[in-house]
């Protein structure tokens, strides 16, 4: 399955209105809203892509099944079910504290996108830095459930040319290469893009555009946190990229008040790409020639 095909599938969503502005203001009577993003029913069937039919399989291989195969690792469940990577945000918010969002860096690192989900406003820059000996093909796009893709962007990332190939399984030192710089703006009624390496099928790294500063990612333990905000009555919202739909709740914030707010994804069942883990002999390790093996000694991937 392309990125297209992917994007469509997710069927991702839009938030937000037309035209909606923001003012700063300084905020002296904020609330809190706290909770924990858990997913219940086990974790999905993975996206999985052989890498014998992928380039450089021996050095991406580093991270994989030790059967051939590289999994996308999108959903990271804790413990305890909490889901690491989703958004959580506040719409609606008029006005509030400085409305400030870090600027974005992504590398690519043993071929993997981290961090794999950003968070930026429309009309900031993302940079990608290639860490790997190895090249790499960017290619963004904008996703709406009922319109489909849009690509923003498609540029090669290449790599640090002082990059010594020779036993770079055994004692690779990530260089980094000359950045991609990006701006990202995304058609009106958009918010959502995603960035796929063109080489390497699996490397994903998911961007939602934010249209206020509340919000933010979950961690290992799906446990999340925003404070300061004005009080009144908001819509509070959860995306993961890995799922059609997203959460919401009313919430209403009150002076200097916490509000405990939890939300529980179902796991994803059946399949959820064209890519699984199958045998295939004709796409199987003996392929790659005699002596050639593909090692995960970075990370061994488990289904």
């Amino acid at each position: 399955m392309n990125v297209r095909g992917l994007v469509l599938f997710l069927g991702l969503i839009v938030w937000g209105s037309p035209g909606w502005s923001y003012d700063e203001m300084t905020v002296t009577n904020g609330g809190t809203v706290r909770g924990k993003i858990t997913l219940v029913g086990g974790k999905p069937r993975p996206m999985a892509f052989n890498l014998v039919t992928i380039p450089d399989a021996v050095y991406c291989g580093r991270i994989s099944t030790g059967t051939g195969w590289r999994i996308v690792e999108d959903f990271i469940i804790g413990p305890e079910g909490g889901l690491k990577d989703a958004v959580v945000t506040l719409k609606d918010v008029e006005r509030g504290k400085p409305f400030e969002v870090p600027k974005v860096k992504v590398e690519a690192r043993d071929c993997d996108f981290s961090p794999f989900v950003n968070v930026l406003r429309d009309q900031n820059e993302i940079s990608v830095v290639n860490m790997d000996p190895v090249e790499h093909d960017i290619q963004g796009y904008e996703t709406a459930r009922e319109r489909g893709a849009r690509v923003l962007f498609n540029r090669p990332l290449p790599m640090n040319p002082f990059h010594k190939v020779l036993g770079l399984l055994q004692r690779h030192k990530h260089l980094p290469g000359k950045p991609l710089i990006q701006k990202i703006h995304l058609r009106k009624g958009r918010n959502i893009f995603v960035m796929q390496c063109g080489f390497h099928p699996y490397m994903f790294s998911w961007g939602l555009v934010v249209k206020n500063p509340y919000y933010t990612v979950t961690k290992g333990d799906g446990v999340f946190q925003i404070e300061n905000i004005p009080p009144g009555e908001y819509t509070l919202v959860v995306w993961h990229p890995g799922m059609k739909k997203y959460l919401d709740r009313k919430v209403m914030i009150r002076s200097h008040e916490t509000v405990t707010a939890n939300f529980q994804y179902q796991s994803p069942r059946g399949r959820r790409s064209v890519h699984e883990m199958v045998d295939n002999p004709k796409f199987g390790l003996e392929v790659l020639g005699e002596g050639v093996e593909i090692i995960p000694s970075l990370r061994l991937q488990k289904p």
